[in-house]
């Protein structure tokens, strides 16, 4: 392990990051100091480097350095770190995949089993990077993954690139849907196929749904919704009159709506469509809209008169990133994972990176510490 490390410095919002040097830490027992090889740049990074999600209000502190959907090796254990998550002996060098947040343990949500509505949490892109730890976000070269924490060892044979997306976009689509109790043979509508989307969209079929329609504005992502199972895609640019997108959905489950809508683009505007797209008892699930002082008017007498719920889905129950890493190890043969990530950017080039991520040119843009 190296005595300093390079971090991205998120100073404010759409303001340049600037690459600093700083001190490593020894980690302290029960901590677990990882070398970051990939971290993806997430919506909700977007979200706080646009200025519209507000790290302020989860305790954020600035500078800090942004990035939590991020994968590594050890680089350094603590005190009394012998075994993963799973039981597994965990030793530098080992290939893990690790929660971006932890929960007190001491709470009441805590203690009743909601570790993802902690009342102090700790997350990742929260910390002040001048202040120790100094690697509290994954756009730098090491993370301190803290006492607490849930990590796991990858399983061999799964690459780094395919497992970047494990502890975020992957658990999180998996909460939902175990949120929304969906059933075999039931359908599924997704607004976006950016990488939240695309993961959905194959979870929703592992799950045993018999019909899902993506919808985007983004030609290459819906063809790429289709190789992750997508049975119908709905062009918006192309399409662009809501009440011909509902009445697709309607003539595609037999008049019904679907069982299940999940929000995965953060306007709010779309929520009202989505919700119209459900069938009586429908559940619609929101996980994209994190900007907060963003709404929409809709007609809450569509989820009264219908028996529809709502869902808001945020973070996910720690064991979800073993689910996981067991989606990957049973998919990796057989679902285009690799494609996901569309462009590797060295951390110095984080700046185009967020352009690129910003514009929508790339599907998952990463970087590369």
């Amino acid at each position: 392990m190296s005595a300093t490390g390079r971090v991205a410095l998120f100073r404010e919002p759409r303001h340049p990051f600037d690459l600093v040097e700083m001190p490593v830490p020894e980690p302290r027992p029960g901590a677990v100091v990882v070398r970051v090889r990939i971290a993806n740049v997430c919506g909700s990074d977007l979200h706080a480097w646009r200025g519209d999600f507000r790290l302020a209000g989860l305790g954020g502190k600035l500078p800090t350095v942004l990035g939590h959907e991020m994968t590594g090796t050890v680089a350094a254990l603590g005190r009394g770190v012998e075994r993963d998550s799973n039981g597994h002996p965990l030793r530098e060098g080992d290939h893990v995949v690790f929660t971006y947040f932890t929960g007190c343990g001491n709470c009441l949500s805590c203690q009743r089993g909601r570790r993802a509505a902690c009342d102090h949490i700790d997350m990742a892109m929260t910390g002040n990077a001048t202040e120790w730890p100094h690697f509290v976000g994954g756009y730098a070269e090491y993370f301190y993954v803290k006492p607490g924490s849930t990590i796991y060892k990858v399983p061999l044979g799964l690459p780094i690139e395919i497992v970047a997306g494990a502890n975020c976009a992957l658990s999180q689509v998996i909460a939902g849907f175990e949120r929304a109790s969906l059933s075999f043979n039931e359908t599924v509508v997704i607004q976006g196929a950016g990488g939240l989307g695309l993961y959905a969209t194959a979870v929703a079929k592992a799950f045993g749904a018999r019909l899902v329609v993506v919808l985007d504005a983004v030609g290459d992502r819906l063809a790429m919704a289709r190789r992750f199972g997508a049975d119908v895609m709905i062009n918006v640019a192309e399409d662009t009159d809501e009440r011909s997108r509902i009445n697709q959905i309607r003539v595609l489950t037999d008049g019904r709506g679907a069982d299940v809508v999940m929000e995965l683009v953060g306007r709010a505007d779309i929520v009202p469509e989505g919700i119209r797209m459900l069938a009586q008892f429908g559940r619609y699930v929101g996980i994209g809209n994190i900007n907060a002082g963003h709404s929409h008017p809709f007609d809450p007498s569509r989820l009264v008169m219908s028996n529809k719920s709502m869902l808001g889905v945020a973070l996910y129950e720690p064991f979800t990133l073993g689910k996981a890493l067991r989606f990957l190890e049973r998919n990796r043969d057989r679902l285009p994972l690799d494609q996901l990530l569309s462009a590797k950017f060295p951390l110095d080039q984080i700046n185009e990176a967020f352009a690129q991520a910003d514009r929508r040119t790339v599907v998952r843009a990463s970087l590369v510490p």
